[in-house]
């Protein structure tokens, strides 16, 4: 099984106090954790994505016990995820897909207790200090509105061309003052992903 050859780790938390005039209370807070890693396909096709499925793996549960732990509380108590990855010009677009997809899942599911939904994602071919917005969604039930939302993510030296730059995000709360109806998290079953 390949492992992760992890240049560096990032993790850091965005709270909102103020919305729109008003207090937030209590704050709303998102949790990016990031690894920057080596690509171990870089510069050449091949058909085998099996070294990036198992690194992504590895990621899901890393970057996800990172993120919890960056928001201070209890696991089931995480309320929206997402995952991105940003390929360095020596990979290619379906590198990112196949860290991010086949079983990174599990292992973040895991890191935050359930995980009903999937897990919204992004995924782009960039250079060094490329922005990706990861995109959130309510962890038990897709259809919870106010959950709906992203996180900005950047690193200035990263990824250079052999890399890969990979994020999960994770909040304790949907977005400030959100009031566009739909689903409500005290109406979610929890059951199918979706409601």
């Amino acid at each position: 099984m390949a492992s992760a050859k992890i240049r560096k780790l990032i993790t850091w938390v965005e709270e909102t106090r103020r919305e729109g005039g008003r207090e937030i209370a209590p704050a709303t807070r998102k949790a990016a954790a990031v690894a920057v890693i080596e690509n171990p396909l870089a510069g050449r096709f091949t058909e085998d994505l099996e070294p990036l499925t198992a690194i992504g793996e590895e990621l899901g549960g890393l970057l996800g016990e990172r993120a919890v732990a960056a928001l201070g509380i209890a696991p089931e108590r995480v309320e929206s995820y997402g995952k991105a990855a940003i390929v360095g010009e020596a990979g290619e677009l379906e590198h990112a897909a196949a860290i991010l997809h086949p079983r990174l899942g599990a292992p973040l599911r895991k890191a935050v207790q359930k995980g009903a939904a999937l897990v919204p994602s992004a995924k782009k071919v960039g250079g060094i200090g490329t922005a990706i917005d990861v995109p959130l969604g309510h962890k038990d039930a897709a259809f919870v509105r106010s959950h709906f939302d992203a996180m900005e993510v950047r690193v200035a030296d990263a990824p250079r061309a052999g890399e890969i730059l990979v994020a999960v995000v994770l909040t304790d709360s949907g977005r400030p003052l959100a009031r566009v109806g739909g689903l409500t998290v005290a109406e979610i079953k929890g059951e199918d992903g979706l409601r």
